[in-house]
């Protein structure tokens, strides 16, 4: 299926019609809840769970969530994670988030961001392997505007592809400079130890700018030398924020290691069994070497706060060399412009009534999948085995496969190739009954967000923190490689009868991942505190 197979219509009214009604209810309190938002926001960190069955405080609930000082609200149960952590989150139910209506938010978002105008001014120094593009690449390229919009000045720098066109950038090294780190690496599995030119000349344009702040992301993707960069920062004087999208910072060599169980990243690594995962390595292992290495050089840095997308992260990181740092969890957003439920007709140019003719899905429950790439630690194996538990009653629908996945795919699934297309994922999410991600590890998957924000229920493996995003009105939980508790999850979700799982309670748990409000949080939590 290609994208000009499709058309996009325009969808916005249909959108509010499904908030009509929530709409409505909400009209004759707001003004009551946007006057005790005001008066108490000073309070919200310590009014949390005491005061949430309060109606006349349900909006200060709300802002509690968006400031998410709610250890309760993540739904990872009991489970070891394969031994390789104590999940303290065991068992913890999870609150119900009161809905609030789009328009509402954003005046509350408006008045809040009003009070931060004073911290305007400063410059800002952002630092990922892309910008604009990718999912780390459109946080920083957001998180950039916004701090524009509230006064801050701000350049992006990124090791390889092109800024969008109103961000001021600076690329870091050329494309034959990431090359040859590419293959450096892959020789002698030093990855991050090469590209000396490039951050020297990085460094020389970081002291002409001389920012107030230097926000990090992500530092891998064989652009950066992370010896000459972090002896940099530990003199530098700056602030420092650091945004851990995953676990290279504190490994030996990975950037995951939840799939295989393995916990050596907590003493010392070494004997690494993931040469061949990224950033490959054909056979040289100095995962010891690279530990020791990132051990001195990201330790003992003034002034630098981390910030992870999720709490599974930040416990990885308590348990971690960088434990002495204070450590700030802002869940990444996504944009709810972009995202909303795509309503079905009998029109020809509909873009679900197209997609269920061409892949003959009408009268099918609807189980979709998203990945990019597919690998069996994103759950390809996994869906094989669900399918051979479900009836045909069922269709399973793959999207992000490549062309020799697809061949092999057994009868019942379906495959799609990668789309490009926003308006045809949101198309897919929307007809599914039912998003399945059957992760084996993740950090804090955007898929889920997504999908919720389309309308549809979610069913997630207890896998890293792809459950935190999950409540019990919008999605289920499930064991990691528990075949039949996805099976059984799926029948309570489609026997709910409108009790739970409903559209209105998933697009509710959305709009807490507004990425409006987390930019926001971002600006409060982040760097207003430094």
């Amino acid at each position: 299926m290609k994208k000009d197979d499709f058309q996009m219509i325009d969808v916005r009214k249909e959108y509010e019609q499904d908030l009509l009604d929530a709409q409505i209810i909400w009209e004759q309190q707001e003004q009551l809840r946007y006057q005790q938002y005001l008066n108490e926001q000073e309070q919200i960190r310590q009014e949390m769970l005491r005061q949430q069955e309060q109606q006349q405080l349900i909006l200060e609930e709300n802002a509690r969530q968006f400031n998410m000082q709610m250890p309760s609200e993540h739904d990872a149960s009991a489970v070891s994670l394969n031994g390789n952590m104590n999940n303290t989150y065991a068992g913890n139910a999870i609150p119900v988030a009161p809905y609030i209506p789009q328009e509402v938010m954003e005046s509350q978002a408006v008045h809040y961001a009003t009070s931060m105008s004073g911290f305007g001014g400063r410059k800002v120094l952002m630092v990922n392997t892309v910008c604009g593009t990718g999912s780390v690449g459109r946080l920083m390229a957001g998180l950039y505007r916004t701090l524009e919009d509230y006064g801050y000045e701000c350049i992006a720098a990124y090791g390889r592809g092109e800024a969008p066109p109103d961000i001021r950038g600076y690329r870091i090294g050329t494309d034959s400079d990431m090359y040859i780190h590419g293959a450096m690496s892959r020789l002698n599995d030093r990855h991050g130890f090469y590209s000396a030119r490039a951050t020297e000349d990085f460094i020389a344009m970081v002291k002409e700018y001389d920012p107030d702040i230097i926000h990090l992301h992500n530092i891998h993707g064989y652009y950066l030398n992370i010896q000459i960069l972090f002896e940099y920062l530990k003199k530098c004087g700056k602030k420092i924020i650091w945004t851990l999208h995953d676990c290279w910072s504190f490994t030996g060599h990975c950037s995951h290691f939840e799939y295989i169980g393995c916990n050596k990243w907590i003493s010392g690594c070494y004997k690494c069994e993931q040469l061949k995962e990224y950033p490959k390595s054909f056979g040289v292992d100095n995962s010891k070497a690279n530990y020791e290495d990132k051990r001195r050089l990201f330790t003992g840095i003034p002034d630098l706060m981390l910030v992870t997308p999720s709490e599974w992260l930040k416990e990885k990181v308590s348990q971690s060399f960088l434990r002495e740092y204070p450590v700030t969890v802002v869940p990444t957003g996504i944009d709810l412009n972009s995202f909303y439920p795509y309503p079905e007709t009998t029109d020809s140019d509909n873009l679900i009534f197209r997609i269920k003719n061409s892949l003959e899905l009408r009268n099918k429950v609807i189980l979709l999948g998203v990945a990019n790439p597919w690998r069996d630690r994103k759950g390809l194996i996994q869906f094989g085995l669900l399918e051979k538990s479900l009836t045909d009653r069922y269709a399973i629908l793959l999207v992000g496969l490549n062309d020799r996945q697809i061949s092999e795919l057994p009868p019942g699934i379906i495959g799609l190739r990668k789309t490009d297309s926003i308006e045809e994922l949101v198309a897919l999410y929307s007809m599914a009954d039912i998003y399945v991600n059957l992760t084996l590890e993740d950090t804090f998957p955007t898929t889920n967000l997504e999908a919720l924000a389309c309308g549809t229920p979610v069913i997630t493996y207890k896998a890293g923190g792809s459950p935190e995003s999950i409540d019990n009105t919008c999605g289920e939980v499930v064991e990691r490689n528990s075949i039949q508790g996805v099976v059984a999850a799926i029948d309570r979700i489609l026997s709910s009868s409108g009790q739970c799982y409903t559209k209105e309670m998933c697009l509710r748990r959305a709009q807490l991942y507004s990425k409006e409000y987390r930019f926001l949080e971002y600006i409060q939590h982040v760097y207003e505190v430094l």
